[in-house]
């Protein structure tokens, strides 16, 4: 009966997988596609020589798994089901055995936010495995040495949330006030540490590598963090009040443990669904289809459930566009005015990609450029982007700028994931013939404008006139042209362009 607990572990484990595999898959694309994991020494440098490196480092190498949803999926049921054994090690749960489960599911809820990374969970679970560790250790000098020198060494790999191993290791304050002594000096180290790190002194003690956003305490990891301490002390407590009797022992391994286990999983995965960003998972699908071109199965999509957001406007206009399918059906669904055929690009670092996408289709390859450039420069944790490196390694190709497009390709042969193809392409850089024959990027030098001009910051009709006249054959900018005079209500613009087409 001893081992029948991780029953209940794998249940836990099992439920994890399938609800980031099939109610929250694209919250895992979206992680994936803000990072850029390289197997680079200068890279591996820059993470760990900060505090939290080492959590942030493995939180990015699994990370970058994310973009098959599945994998990634078991990754965090792998992860958070170590969370809960972890915890469950740290006493004697008896009765309370349903308790052990709480920090994991308030890491599950940490990770809802898809701006939380994964190297928060690493933190806490570096952390219970140190605690663990030095639970096996006998009392003594060495323990105690060891003890004081640790809190140091754990603050580096994995931030603050080493907080959490000082609590649980602390002794009585009577017995060992020179513990608390040194944890109180290391953290004047910390603070005279912060004037010769590159970070934000505030960063030190709230953590640099949990969440996306610097200015953002992540309230749930925290929670989670000292739940394991508090509902440590709880279990230890109830265990030395407990009775030794047969029955006791009967009961607490098998129908209690249930019961408990059983309430903790109705009460928790009733505060992981209220907690569930839905909406957002939508958007997300939109923008995952978008950029892997699933046009079919973006018309599959809005034919039973039109988008109303600008992202999933933005590309049912594209898939619809793409198809020829644009000017006779655009009022079938919903529209946003000109922000759901070519919105103006915004600061942040999400909605200008699926615009950036539809710039790319059109043939304004400088345009996609910037967009794509600019939207990785606005992700907040500074991280690059392996989906952006990819995209200007390929505007830079069709442009003929080689060498800088050869600077993107080199990173990504520095990846798992994007190896092959960067491999793929680099032969391509300087030869024409073969760029000519490649069905996408042959197809859209001839695409693109014949002629420099002044580009502003909204997209005109008289830019996409002058993209279908520079190439008759571009029915994508047709599409747009006539849809963009449909929702503005020009008529005269539109039958004036109409003659003149007739007259060619």
């Amino acid at each position: 009966m001893k081992y029948f607990h991780y029953v209940y572990t794998l249940l836990f484990g099992v439920a994890v997988l399938l609800f980031f595999a099939l109610a929250y898959p694209h919250h895992l694309h979206y992680q994936e596609q803000f990072q850029l994991f390289l197997f680079d020494g200068a890279y591996v440098w820059e993470i760990v020589r900060l505090p939290g490196g080492i959590a942030d480092l493995l939180g990015r190498f699994c990370t970058q798994f994310f973009l098959y949803a599945w994998v990634g999926s078991l990754i965090v049921a792998i992860l958070l089901s170590l969370v809960q054994i972890l915890t469950l090690r740290s006493a004697d749960w008896g009765r309370l055995y349903g308790l052990s489960f709480v920090p994991a599911f308030l890491l599950w809820v940490f990770l809802l936010d898809e701006n939380a990374l994964l190297g928060g969970v690493w933190a806490v679970i570096i952390t219970l495995l140190f605690s663990w560790a030095f639970d096996k250790l006998a009392d003594g000098w060495l323990r105690r040495c060891l003890l004081v020198a640790a809190v140091p060494v754990l603050y580096w790999m994995v931030g603050p949330v080493c907080l959490l191993f000082f609590l649980l290791q602390a002794p009585s304050p009577k017995r060992s006030a020179w513990y608390y002594g040194v944890f109180v000096l290391l953290a004047l180290m910390t603070f005279l540490l912060s004037y010769f790190l590159p970070v934000p002194p505030r960063s030190l003690y709230t953590g640099i590598h949990y969440h996306r956003y610097p200015t953002v305490v992540p309230i749930f990891l925290w929670v989670a963090s000292l739940s394991v301490f508090v509902l440590t002390l709880i279990a230890r407590s109830f265990s030395n009040r407990r009775t030794d009797s047969r029955p006791a022992k009967i009961s607490a391994s098998f129908a209690v443990p249930l019961i408990s286990f059983v309430l903790v999983a109705v009460v928790m995965g009733s505060v992981v669904w209220k907690n569930s960003n839905f909406k957002a998972e939508k958007v997300m699908r939109y923008d995952f289809m978008a950029r892997y071109q699933q046009w079919n199965r973006i018309l599959q999509t809005i034919s039973t459930e039109k988008p109303n957001n600008q992202i999933g406007v933005t590309v049912q206009n594209l898939a619809l566009a793409i198809h020829g399918l644009l000017c006779d059906h655009l009022f079938e669904y919903n529209q946003n005015g000109l922000s759901g055929l070519l919105p103006d690009v915004g600061t942040d670092a999400v909605s200008p990609l699926p615009t950036a996408e539809a710039f790319y289709q059109l043939g304004m390859i400088t345009v996609a450029q910037r967009t794509v450039f600019e939207a990785q420069e606005a992700i907040l944790d500074f991280q690059k982007s392996g989906r952006c490196y990819q995209r200007l390694a390929q505007t830079y190709l069709i442009l003929g700028n080689y060498e800088v497009s050869r600077k993107y390709l080199t990173a990504l042969q520095k990846t798992i994931f994007y190896r092959e193809w960067a491999n793929k392409t680099l032969p391509l850089l300087g030869n024409e013939e073969a760029i000519a024959k490649h069905p996408e990027y042959g197809r859209l030098r001839q695409l693109t404008y014949d002629e420099n001009f002044f580009f502003g910051d909204h997209v005109t009709p008289e830019m996409l006139e002058r993209l279908y006249q520079s190439n008759k054959d571009n029915r994508l900018a047709y599409e747009y042209l006539i849809a963009y005079y449909l929702l503005t209500g020009d008529r005269e613009r539109y039958t004036n362009f109409m003659r003149k087409i007739g007259k060619q």
